[in-house]
């Protein structure tokens, strides 16, 4: 028998929220024009106006390297580069797709403090070399949440943009826990984005409850030229876009996204918690969004695996990696907790 049992390696093993599933569903009705030119589709972008405020621009792709990918391509030329954390997913975990769409532009790494980018940072390497023989910095990509759980406040993407407006840069976020961001700081989309000088996000929707889809909201119109183009030539123009678009319209209609997104974050605080006191267990970074990052035996990590437990590890020695979702059971978290307690208990 397969193992249902709700894991913490990544949010991305929970399921579908009922109100995704339910609008799927409601989509599921009779004939629809094809290639976005739907109901679904135009609803979807007008929740999207709504939450954010302004009148962006909004496709759909789906996954996030695509759409990290596709809109990092449109911000810049081949022989231009991208700032980003040395952490960041498009560098550590997107197989290359950011330089394959831009036709090679190049990613220069920065080191961070707690996951994020700093304007010093960003000014750095920006211009550490400004001769032609060097790919020219043209875009800043931030991850809100960050790889490790941390997010910008808006006096930090703020500083981030205007460190960009004075350089020349465009300014890229890539939001696939966007609204654990949010839920954390009790921000509205808008503050966190176009107001805070944001020219594009990337706003995830498969870990917060969705089966597949990201949306791509370009705040700067101009920078959208085309972009429909691009993304039919990447395969994410999806044919029955219906079926993409119409969960966005479940879980932005009435803040069912933040509900989801603030109850994951209450869930990792609580594990975070359960755990603060154990001998041996140290937390690596704060616990602002859904994850949780703690530092343990080796020993113990195994004794966790050997009873069932899923989690990350790519963190370096004795450092796991604990995500909490839209759906997790407290009283799950608190059974992980318990076996935490125990595991390191045995192995000292």
């Amino acid at each position: 028998m397969p193992d249902l049992s709700q894991q913490f390696a990544s949010d991305n093993y929970s399921g579908i929220c009922p109100e995704a599933w339910a609008a799927m569903a409601e989509a599921n009705q009779g004939h629809q024009r094809a290639y976005g030119d739907d109901e679904w589709t135009a609803r979807a972008a007008d929740h999207f106006r709504r939450l954010f405020e302004t009148d962006c621009e909004v496709f759909f792709a789906f996954n996030g390297t695509a759409a990290n990918s596709l809109a990092l391509a449109a911000l810049c030329q081949s022989y231009h580069s991208v700032i980003c954390s040395e952490t960041a997913h498009v560098e550590t975990d997107e197989c290359g797709a950011p330089e394959f769409f831009s036709n090679g532009s190049k990613l220069l790494l920065a080191k961070t403090e707690n996951g994020k980018l700093t304007p010093e940072a960003i000014r750095e390497l920006a211009l550490k070399r400004q001769d032609i023989h060097f790919p020219k910095p043209r875009v800043v990509t931030i991850t809100q949440a960050t790889e490790v759980g941390t997010a910008y406040t808006p006096d930090e993407v703020r500083a981030i943009s205007a460190v960009c407006r004075e350089l020349g840069l465009h300014l890229h976020m890539d939001g696939a826990r966007f609204s654990n961001a949010c839920a954390f700081l009790g921000c509205s989309p808008a503050e966190l984005t176009w107001k805070a000088g944001v020219d594009v996000l990337c706003f995830g929707g498969t870990k917060n409850g969705m089966a597949v889809g990201e949306a791509i909201l370009f705040f700067n119109k101009d920078l959208a030229e085309d972009f429909d183009y691009r993304c039919k030539q990447a395969g994410q123009l999806a044919s029955k876009m219906r079926y993409l678009s119409a969960p966005w319209v479940g879980i932005l209609q009435n803040d069912v996204w933040l509900k989801y997104a603030q109850h994951a974050n209450h869930c990792a605080h609580l594990l975070a918690g359960l755990v603060s006191d154990i001998p041996g267990v140290n937390l690596m970074f704060p616990v602002e969004a859904n994850g949780v990052f703690l530092q343990m035996s080796e020993p113990a990590l195994e004794i966790l695996r050997g009873q069932g437990w899923r989690f990350y590890t790519f963190i370096g020695a004795g450092g796991a990696r604990f995500m909490c979702s839209w759906d997790t059971d407290e009283a799950r978290v608190r059974q992980l907790a318990a076996d935490i307690r125990k595991a390191m208990a045995s192995t000292h």
